[in-house]
């Protein structure tokens, strides 16, 4: 029997119409606490989403963030459906329960391209990801990963608003 806690994620943030999907591994803490994605204050994904679609994401509620990530094209969620974990950090997860990536995937006949944010993301996920379909492995946008934040700005933009060829 283990002494950590089973923990279950959330639903994706998803339309049939969505052109990129952000995959991280699994929420942490804080974003479990508040029922929402990236809850934590530190963590740099609304900053980044919204400095790179001109949005005020940081100063809207989350159900207004949500919104307007999907009216961008742009789908959230996580590798693991569910997990044990003591604390926040990916390597701290243990019985990793999958999501249904491929399903998902499937539903979003737009889609073009997937963001793992960070290395356990796509090591995760990886391997689920349909062929066709592009991966692209992001630097985390959690507090623990401390690449400048304008190093991080640039890689994400360039998933996100790639040049034309």
């Amino acid at each position: 029997m283990s002494a950590l806690p089973w923990l279950t994620g959330f639903a994706p943030i998803f339309s049939p119409d969505i052109t990129h999907l952000i995959l991280g591994s699994f929420p942490s803490e804080v974003s479990l606490d508040q029922q929402r994605y990236y809850g934590h204050p530190q963590n740099q994904f609304w900053r980044l989403l919204g400095a790179i679609l001109d949005e005020p994401l940081v100063a809207c509620e989350y159900e207004e963030r949500t919104r307007r990530l999907l009216l961008h094209g742009i789908g959230v969620w996580d590798v693991y459906a569910g997990c044990e974990r003591s604390g926040s950090l990916d390597s701290a997860i243990r019985k990793g329960e999958m999501n249904p990536l491929a399903r998902l995937i499937e539903a979003a006949p737009r889609l073009t391209d997937v963001g793992f944010n960070g290395k356990a993301a796509a090591q995760a996920g990886a391997r689920h990801i349909p062929p066709g379909i592009g991966q692209h492995v992001l630097p985390s946008s959690s507090p623990a990963y401390t690449l400048a934040f304008e190093h991080k700005l640039h890689l994400w933009t360039a998933f996100l608003r790639p040049d034309p060829a």
